[in-house]
């Protein structure tokens, strides 16, 4: 009862549902009572059509009073459908509509009597009544039950006062039967025939109302369902946000697979000290210059950004989609990303960075693992692997060889038979680098002191 005493509630929506979440379902419901506009005029122009060309039935002679009925009818739903097109029907509006419906066929099937001389009990067997259960199910294309509820009731009050009329209008000869052979043979009232189309009338009405309410709920749930997902899409790259949305199994921690693949770590030089004197607008503003520099260039080189850490970015290429280049495209993007801070250099200035903006490079290549880290409540999809530590560790190795760009001397040998058109400046074996047990074979491939010239080098490539 407690969910059926919901469905009157005023709200047609959850109060906790997000704005833009209802602005999506409110264009949803101008959109149903638009077809609703269509269907009701389809509606009125079939029974216009159909009484046109039908003959008049034998033994009419009263006032006509379907016509006229079908005429306002047709007005009325003309300016239904152009308020639905103007603006969003105000529950007024919707309620009328509701009533002018029923009250169409009420009056046409009270008419009946008039036609055709008869006691009012005649109208009761007419099988116009069906169409009741027509305009009742035509406000379920709104997936709202208020509306629904509203019709049925309205239906089965004019059905009410249909049948009390007819039992009252001739109190001296009531026409009461219990013979159901008298009832169907002439014009005699059955209280149970009555009570029997009331009862279904209603209970058509609750059922199908409760089969909304259900069918609503599931709709606002995958109406959030979709922003969600397509949010999702923005904060990972869309190979693992198809992952994650249409994947045919609960994404658990602990799933994953190893791939062959490269990874780029870049960074901005100095940032932590000079970010520290500047204001929080002026370090979002530089962000987001650095990453519109460097992200565009990752995805055109076939790489998917991981994650930001902060003024670092982690990249893969070759982890989420098979690639036979992905050290050439690594390693080329490395370069590229130089060259394209290199050349926005006038921007971060506007964007209130001091000095010049540098950023270190690193590329590795090897086994990663990618899958899905964290607890029940809170996942990860990211990479690991030797390759992501050796790549952080290389990358922050620039600023101890005055270089902007390195790679591990196999990624970049890999990276060369690839196709990869990158002249390492410098290719050193057995290097220190801090954090890493053992030595590392290296091509450096930009330094400090050549920068410029090597990254013009680069861009007429």
């Amino acid at each position: 009862m407690a969910r059926f005493a919901g469905l009157f509630r005023r709200q047609a929506m959850p109060e906790t549902i997000p704005a833009r979440m209802a602005e999506e379902i409110s264009r949803q419901d101008a959109a149903a009572e638009r077809l609703i506009g269509w269907v009701q005029l389809g509606v009125v122009l079939f029974f216009a059509l159909l009484y046109s060309i039908a003959p008049r039935a034998e033994g009419t002679s009263g006032f006509n009073f379907v016509p006229w009925a079908l005429g306002a009818y047709f007005l009325f739903t003309i300016w239904r459908l152009w308020l639905s097109y103007r603006r969003e029907m105000p529950v007024w509006a919707l309620n009328l509509s509701i009533v002018v419906d029923m009250l169409l066929l009420v009056g046409i099937i009270f008419s009946f009597h008039i036609q055709y001389d008869q006691h009012p009990t005649f109208y009761l067997k007419a099988p116009t009544v069906m169409y009741m259960f027509l305009f009742i199910a035509l406000r379920a294309l709104r997936l709202d039950p208020r509306f629904v509820l509203t019709a049925g009731g309205i239906a089965a009050l004019g059905w009410i006062a249909l049948v009390a009329y007819a039992v009252m209008a001739d109190p001296d000869h009531m026409l009461v039967t219990r013979n159901y052979v008298r009832y169907l043979t002439s014009n005699s009232i059955l209280i149970g025939a009555e009570l029997d189309k009331l009862i279904i009338i209603l209970a058509v009405t609750l059922l199908l109302a409760f089969g909304l309410a259900r069918a609503r709920h599931i709709f606002f749930d995958a109406i959030r369902d979709h922003m969600a997902a397509s949010d999702l899409r923005r904060f990972f790259e869309p190979e693992v946000a198809s992952t994650i949305t249409e994947g045919q199994v609960e994404i658990e921690a602990g799933q994953g697979m190893v791939v062959e693949a490269a990874v780029l770590m870049v960074d901005i030089r100095g940032f932590s000290p000079v970010a520290a004197k500047l204001p929080p607008e002026t370090i979002m503003r530089v962000l987001g210059c650095y990453q519109g520099c460097a992200a565009p260039v990752i995805k055109r080189r076939g790489g998917r950004i991981d994650k930001y850490l902060g003024d670092g970015i982690l990249a893969t290429f070759g982890a989420l989609s098979p690639s036979q280049t992905f050290a050439a495209d690594a390693v080329a993007a490395a370069m590229e990303i130089i060259a394209v801070i290199h050349a926005a250099q006038s921007d971060f200035e506007e964007a209130g960075w001091p000095g010049k903006m540098r950023v270190g490079v690193a590329v590795t290549s090897g086994e990663l693992t990618i899958g899905v880290v964290g607890v029940a409540d809170r996942l990860e999809y990211t990479v690991i692997g030797a390759p992501v530590n050796l790549a952080a560790k290389l990358e922050n190795a620039n600023k101890k060889f005055a270089t902007c760009a390195v790679a591990a001397l196999e990624t970049y040998e890999l990276a060369t038979r690839q196709g990869a058109h990158v002249k390492a400046i410098e290719r050193r074996q057995g290097v220190d680098i801090d954090g890493v047990e053992g030595v590392v074979d290296v091509a450096f491939l930009v330094n400090e002191q050549a920068a410029e010239v090597q990254v013009k080098s680069w861009e007429q490539l």
